[in-house]
Order: structure tokens, then sequence, then C-alpha cells
């Protein structure tokens, strides 16, 4: 798993070019998988949701335009990261360790990190917490890069070991902090293991949803209604 260390001075190095890496890297492809998230978000009109390792609050951000009624606090543990998501216009943002969150059990009813549980030291323990804090019979969502399992498999690994770093490093120029990626998502739970972990972490109904492919992933799991 990854140095929580490293990763929290690599993103704090990339904050202020991280949106439009993000856009490059992806193909624009990333506002289509946020909106997707956003969008089933909204058919569950949430009263209070956490969005967790928010960094420049893209998520949040959309699900605050498309669900205003909702209560959104956006935490990160990688303050330059959330500082750009307060001057994009995020309302509530908290700096915060997701494996330890300041928050009461049961405070939210929909929780989600989007390419974030990744990066995090600890996925049992990261997975935990935030189902801690769900109130019983919410939801969890996690959004995340895949391995296709079809005919692009092979040309994927190939640009994200060789052509994602280089394009990268030239954005943000910190190649460096984008080293680190492709070997990421290569050792990252996917599919029916994620789902296995995650019901093995206090959730149920867990279902993975590839999206371009399988490039990315969104998971969706709940925490038990009878829960305490």
């Amino acid at each position: 798993m990854p140095d929580a260390v490293y990763v929290k001075d690599a993103f704090a190095r990339i904050a202020d070019r991280y949106v439009l890496a993000n856009h490059v890297l992806s193909g624009g492809m990333d506002l289509l998988w946020r909106a997707w998230v956003t969008r089933m978000i909204k058919r569950w009109n949430p009263q209070r949701l956490l969005d967790v390792a928010s960094g420049t609050g893209d998520l949040a951000l959309d699900i605050q335009e498309a669900c205003p009624q909702t209560d959104i606090i956006a935490t990160d543990f990688c303050a330059e990261m959330l500082s750009h998501a307060s001057a994009r216009g995020m309302r509530k943002t908290l700096v915060a360790d997701a494996l330890n969150l300041p928050y009461e059990n049961g405070s939210f009813d929909v929780v989600t990190v989007a390419f974030g549980l990744r990066n995090m030291a600890d996925y049992p323990k990261a997975i935990r917490e935030m189902c801690r804090v769900l109130q019983p019979g919410g939801r969890l969502v996690i959004l995340d890069f895949s391995l296709p399992q079809n005919i692009l498999r092979g040309p994927y690994r190939w640009y994200l070991h060789n052509i994602l770093p280089k394009i990268a490093g030239w954005i943000t120029r910190q190649k460096d902090a984008y080293e680190y990626l492709g070997s990421s998502i290569e050792q990252f739970p996917q599919g029916e293991v994620m789902c296995q972990l995650l019901q093995q972490n206090g959730l149920i109904h867990a279902e993975a949803n590839p999206l371009t492919f399988g490039v990315v992933t969104c998971y969706v799991a709940q925490k038990d209604s009878l829960a305490e």
C-alpha cells in the first residue's frame, strides 16, 4: 500500500496543476465519470454527504451543484489540495485524515471517495472508518481506476507505465509524483476482489460498475440498516 508521507508530499507539489492534469491525462473522460456518479447520487437525494480524499473538490463540487439541498463536506489530508477546492467554490471543507475521520458514528447518509482510496495507507481501515460515519442504510461510493478485462488491457497498461508519467511530468513539472500511478493501479483491489473487501469491512450489497471499458470502476455498497 502507498506511503502516506510520500503521497501527501506528492499531492502538495502538484496541487496547482492537478485539475488540468486530470483533464488532459483522461482525455476529458474524468468529467463523464464524475457526472455518472453525480446523477446516481442525485437520485438518492441525500441529506448529508461526506466526500473523503476530496483533493481539489472535483466530485464534491459537481454534487454540490446538482444537489443544492444536500449538506456536503469535503475532506482531505492535504491542505494544499483542499485550498483549491475552497477557491473553486466548495462551501464546506476540512483537513482530515481518512483513517481517522473527526465525525461521530452515523453522521452521513452518503460517503464518496473518488480516486482517493487507492492512495491510502490501509484500505480495510479506511473502508471501516468510512462505514463507521455512515448511518444505517447509508451508501459508500468509490470511484477509482481499474484495468480493462478486454483487448484494451495491454495497450492501457503500456500507456500507464510509459506515456502517462511523461505527459503528467510535462504538465505538472513533477514527473516523480506520477511515476507510482501505474503500479498503484495494478496493485489496487478491483472488481469482485474489491466487492469482497467492502463486505469484509462492514458493508453489504457491494457492486462494481465498470465505466469506459473498465478503465475506471464505480463501487457502491450499503451499511446494514440494522447496524448500530
